[in-house]
């Protein structure tokens, strides 16, 4: 399948390679499918991209959130989790989403609201995690430029 994004251009996705959101996403309910695409130009390996299938358009930048917070592990609801299937530690990947303002100083990261997928069956669901102990709007800028330091 042939998208044309408006990060990416003109992509080619495997169809085998699309990630179904059973409930969409928190926000766009009618947005299920997703592509992970990779920018291998910027050079920048941690960020990725959650590419819409169904609006060419949307594309939400991604991270595993241990990068930028290594006790990252939230409590998510079972129920929520039952559309994904069985969940393997193996099988599981955590995400979460970044904003990235004009400014990239003032960039975060939304530990609040991670994205789970199923690599096994390409499921996956946005959860909010409840309580105080993770923050919608986590600065990350100077624990990235940390990481880069220490490289």
């Amino acid at each position: 399948m042939t998208i044309t994004t408006k990060v990416f251009g003109e992509v080619s996705i495997d169809e085998d390679r699309i990630i179904h959101f059973p409930g969409g996403i928190i926000g766009f309910p009618d947005l299920t499918d997703f592509a992970m695409l990779h920018d291998e130009e910027d050079g920048i390996t941690a960020i990725h991209w959650l590419q819409s299938i169904q609006e060419p358009a949307f594309a939400m930048p991604v991270m595993d959130p241990l990068i930028v917070k290594e006790d990252y592990n939230p409590e998510v609801d079972d129920e929520l989790l039952k559309p994904l299937g069985e969940l393997t530690q193996e099988e599981t990947l955590v995400l979460v989403t970044l904003t990235v303002p004009q400014d990239l100083t003032k960039m975060t990261v939304n530990l609040k609201g991670p994205i789970i997928i199923n690599s096994g069956n390409r499921k996956a669901c946005q959860a909010i995690i409840e309580g105080e102990e993770y923050k919608v709007k986590f600065p990350i800028y100077e624990i990235l430029q940390a990481r880069k330091a220490g490289e």
